[in-house]
Parts: structure tokens; sequence; C-alpha cells
């Protein structure tokens, strides 16, 4: 996707990435035991109203998981994107869709869901007076650019790509080939919505009513949300528990504390620093499994001193320098898996991870990343900086560490330093405004388990991700042509040749691939992760 609607794309699953650790909370008041079969958990109050196309971080999707069904929904387990209220999706050229709705379903409060429920859902989500943060989502969609324009008014209120055909069936245009578009269905942006939503908005924010396994029974902002099982749930994904009551915290240690004082049954963000204690306090009651996220060093290439021929060695050097292995056995307590491509291990072989697609340059070694590093010219201005923002603890350990990986490598103890900004907000202000002269930690939590989530959004020519403003033709050409390919399988091989110009270009370095962890009480059971690293809710069994 170029122009306009590129420009738009995924900012916000970047800073879902960044500012997770921060989305934890703090406060306690009592409460594990699993009373009348209501599992409690820890939760971070949302940033934004819980409206389906203007929740962007992890704590209000959390809750869109739960009182939310789309067309698609992707299994906890595989990440497959599987039919939920679509019956069929079809289409002859990639670009022209027809979308066929479920018979049977219906929202909490007993409304029908019909074609017109996603259609008038996408149009509010899209336009721009509605100041949706999801609204690129619906960039690949006929008009666009003219409900949501760069600059000034819309001049339509409505995706021309959308037509209502009746209650069951919709079309819709794309302004260029996708195939793998259905795919992305199930994220939460795409959710229908019923009519409440639209006649009485307020009443509809502070209490939501959607078509998911849960309804929202009370909801106090900065404090609590109680959902509870809807007994008339037509999904196959019922609740096997009586509700969920998520509690404010804003201290995950807190949250920790609470959870093993018997306090609270499900902590969904272990603290770093309680890893060396998990295993202790919870045994098997600890998870910690892969999740749909990456963690990365980006470089500035707007800055001329790093868009040189002899940046791409020193780049790949760089990378050769940092014992990944090492620091996260060390530092993460074995909660991140050293990186060997851009995607993550959840898409799977299918999806389109393949590991060791990196190769040597992701491979610590220490001889040839100095002999790299110095045929490259050096690092440029003789030191690499490498920006986090520091008001949090669990940033400058492992930035100290790399840094410590590099000069040992170079054999100088100030070849590589680490270069806090103040507050997270800061930080990603300079990242933005493209302010930093050297590296800086980055990293994507994945939309959606398609690999052209993991690649079109960060390295795209003008990507709104790609901070860096690296541009390469090659890897936008191959980026466009696997996403007009018909068979699944070459447009993910077609994806990964985009991956192997990463590869010869290092335009980021991977790090690692960062697990999902959480823990929980004696009095719940069935507790799992989906590849989002969020709690499969419906499935906690109390005792």
């Amino acid at each position: 996707m170029r122009g306009a609607t590129q420009a738009r794309w995924a900012a916000c699953a970047v800073v879902v990435a960044l500012a997770a650790t921060a989305c934890g909370g703090g406060g306690s008041s009592g409460g594990g035991g699993g009373a009348n079969g209501i599992v409690s958990s820890s939760w971070g109050d949302p940033q934004n109203p819980l409206e389906p196309a203007n929740t962007n971080e992890v704590q209000g999707g959390k809750v869109l998981d739960m009182i939310f069904r789309g067309l698609k929904r992707y299994d906890p387990k595989t990440g497959v994107a599987t039919d939920m209220l679509a019956e069929k999706i079809e289409t002859k050229d990639n670009q022209n869709f027809t979308v066929t709705v479920k018979d049977g379903w219906t929202f909490s409060n007993g409304e029908k869901i019909t074609a017109k429920s996603f259609v008038d859902a996408w149009n509010y989500g899209a336009l721009l007076k509605n100041n949706q943060k999801n609204a690129y989502f619906f960039g690949y969609i006929d008009g666009y650019s003219k409900v949501h324009p760069d600059s000034g008014s819309a001049s339509a209120t409505t995706l021309s790509g959308l037509k209502v055909v009746n209650d069951k069936t919709f079309t819709v245009k794309l302004s260029q080939k996708f195939s793998l578009w259905p795919d992305t269905l199930g994220y939460p942006a795409f959710a229908p919505l019923p009519k409440a939503f639209f006649t009485d908005h307020a009443a509809w924010v502070a209490k939501p009513i959607g078509n998911g396994p849960y309804t929202v029974d009370k909801y106090t902002k900065g404090s609590s949300m109680n959902l509870r099982k809807w007994d008339k749930y037509p999904g196959d994904d019922k609740a096997q528990n009586g509700g969920i009551d998520l509690k404010v915290y804003t201290d995950n240690n807190t949250a920790y504390t609470d959870l093993t004082a018997g306090n609270l049954d499900l902590v969904d963000d272990v603290p770093a620093s309680q890893l060396k204690n998990v295993k202790a306090d919870l045994g098997d009651r600890y998870i910690n499994t892969p999740a749909g996220i990456i963690q990365t060093l980006a470089f500035p290439f707007y800055d001329k001193k790093w868009d040189t021929p002899g940046g791409i060695k020193v780049r790949q050097g760089l990378s050769m320098a940092i014992n990944r292995q090492q620091i996260t056995d060390q530092i993460f307590q074995k909660t991140r898996t050293p990186a060997s491509d851009w995607t993550s291990p959840v898409l799977g072989e299918a999806g389109g991870f393949k590991k060791g697609l990196c190769g040597a340059p992701c491979e610590y070694n220490a001889a040839n990343a100095k002999k790299l590093i110095q045929e490259g010219g050096g690092i440029p201005g003789g030191q690499l900086k490498i920006s986090y923002n520091g008001d949090t603890g669990s940033h400058k350990e492992w930035v100290d560490a790399v840094c410590n990986s590099i000069n040992k490598v170079m054999g100088n103890n100030k070849a590589c330093v680490g270069a806090p900004v103040g507050t997270f907000a800061d930080f990603r202000s300079q990242v933005s405004q493209q302010k930093l002269t050297g590296a800086w930690r980055a990293g994507w939590q994945m939309d959606y388990p398609l690999i052209q989530n993991f690649l079109q959004p960060v390295y795209y020519t003008d990507a709104s991700s790609n901070d860096g403003k690296w541009s390469n033709k090659q890897f936008d050409g191959l980026v466009d042509k696997a996403n007009a390919e018909s068979d699944k399988a070459k447009a993910v091989s077609t994806f990964q040749d985009a991956e192997k110009v990463l590869v010869a270009q290092m335009p980021v370095i991977p790090l690692w691939y960062q697990n999902g962890s959480a823990g929980y009480s004696e009095n719940i059971t069935d507790v799992s992760l989906n590849q989002f690293s969020v709690p499969v809710y419906e499935q906690i069994k109390v005792k």
C-alpha cells in the first residue's frame, strides 16, 4: 500500500510492543478464590474507550477479545485464521471480495447481526472525524483516501469499496490486490457493532455491548471491570467459567504479590524481578510461551552517516557482535529466544517463519564482527549510542549487556553506550520525529499472525512504523508481488524473499523473540496464553 494509506501503517502495534511492560497496573483489592465461578485477573486501565476501531493496546484488547467476535478468529494455539461469523469469503481476483455472514448470531442485547452491522462499523472506524486509532486498518478498502485524507476534510463519509447486498452479504473492493486480506479480519478493528453504538454512543462506551462469550456487567474506569458469561452466546467457544473480574494494577509487582498471597487468580505479566523466583513460587502454574513479538535495534537512515554502502557491513558486524544466547539466558531467564529472522516462531513454517533465515549476520562471531565493522569504515562517530526509555528498569540491563558484548568484540569499553531518554513518551517522540542519531530499541507485536504484518508496516518505504526511514525498491517490489499472489504458499515464499533483502541490508538488527508469561493460583485450571500473549479467558475453569 502506497501514498496516503501507507503513511498510516500500524503505528499502534509498535507502541504496544514498546509499552507493554508499562501497561501493568497497581492497587490491590481482595479476591482470589473463584467465588461463583469468577476468575480474578490483573489488568491495566485501557488508554482509550473500548471501541473496536479505537483500541490499539494490550489492555483494551483483552476486553475486546472477550466481548466481540468478528468474521475470523485466530486459533489460540495455532494462530490460524478460521471462520467465525463468516460463512464464506469469496474472490476471483484477490481485490474484489464477497462476504457472507452466518445466520443465528446476535449481539448480547438481542439485535440480529447482519452485513450492515459490519459495513456500518467499518465506515465509522475509517471516517476521519471519528478519530479512531485503528482507522488505517481500513486503508486497503477503496475510497479510504476520501473518508480519511492525509490533510483537509473528508470528501466522503462512507467507503466506496463497501456495499451491502442483503442482510447476509456485503462486497468489499480493495485499492490493490491482497490475497491474504481475509486473514486480517480477526483483528478487533473489524468487529461488528450494534445500533446502540451509534444511537447512544456515550451509554455504549460506559458499558459496551458486543457479541462475544462475555458481557460487561460493571466498569469503573481506573479500578475494575466485571465481565460475566453470556449464556445465550451462540459460538462454540463458550465461557467455561462464570466470569472474569479484571482489577487495575499500576505495578505488576503488586499484582504478583497478590497472586502469591492468594488474593488474585491470574497475572499475565510476571515482572522481570520475579523471574528468578517464579518457578519456586508457582511451579507448574507458571507459563512461559512464545508470543508474536520481536525486539530489534533500529538505525537512523535519515542520517547520512548511517546510509552509506559501508554502513551495511557495520550493521551486519554489530549484529554479529551481540551474544544473543548469553543475554537471553542470563538477563531474561530464557523468557526470550535469540532471533534468526524478522518475524516470530508463532507463525510456524506455513505462516512464514523460517528459523535461521538471517544466517551468519545474526549469529555471534566476534572475529568476523570486528572485521566487518572495520571494513565498513567503523561505527559512525566512533561510538554506538543505543537509546531507550529510562522510566522502567527493564531496559537498562539488556542494553548494557548488548553494549558489553559489542565492546568486548571491539576491544574498546566505550565503543557502545546506553543512552536513556527520560520517559517513554519522550523516547517515542524523539523516535517518531527522527531526532535520534544513533541506534534505538524497537520492536513489533503482531496485529494478526501473518508474515506480511511483520514486514510491510515496518520496512516498506514511508510506512509509519518505518521510523528509521529505510527505503529499498527491491524490498517494496517483493512485498507488492507477495500481496498480489493468489497462492498463499507462494505469497509466503515471496515475503521471505523480501526478508532476504533485510539480511543483505540489515536496516534493523533482530535481537530476540519475546515470550508471554503468566502465573495463576491453585483455584483455577486450563490456563493458557494465545499467540498475542493474552490469556484465553473463556477456557479457564474454576475448581
